[in-house]
């Protein structure tokens, strides 16, 4: 099964050897990630590793692991879905669409994430990462 992973779920995994990387590294799902969020990461790297404490090799090196476990999903494929997208999303945040988008494109898959943003709208499965933690147990 496809599962969309939020921003947050992604950066939380890169600033902390915790209970959501672990989740991410064993995952059963096949977890994707829109390419603009992806690129939004990495343009803020030098603060993520600031948040991190980790020095930028070692940030480097689990940047590479936990994306070996996502599949980046170009812009290009979601970019027929991003106004059907901001319908749903739009009016709650606007930096949201790239996500919803990409669940679009796989037949309103689900997205895993701590956002309550995304739990106003009624469109699209979202699970927390505890019922992500409850799922997988």
């Amino acid at each position: 099964m496809n599962l969309v992973i939020d921003t947050n779920i992604f950066i939380a995994s890169l600033l902390r050897d915790g209970k959501i990387r672990e989740l991410i590294v064993n995952s059963p799902f096949n977890l994707i990630i829109p390419e603009a969020i992806y690129e939004e990461i990495i343009e803020h790297k030098e603060e993520l590793i600031l948040k991190s404490s980790l020095d930028e090799e070692d940030f480097n090196t689990v940047s590479s692991l936990i994306s070996k476990y996502v599949t980046i999903i170009p812009d290009t494929q979601t970019k027929t879905f991003k106004e059907k997208a901001k319908e749903i999303i739009g009016h709650i945040d606007k930096d949201d669409i790239p996500i919803i988008a990409t669940s679009l494109k796989f037949n309103f898959c689900p997205i895993w994430t701590d956002d309550s943003d995304f739990k106003k709208q009624d469109k699209i499965k979202i699970f927390t990462t505890k019922e992500i933690i409850d799922f997988q147990q």
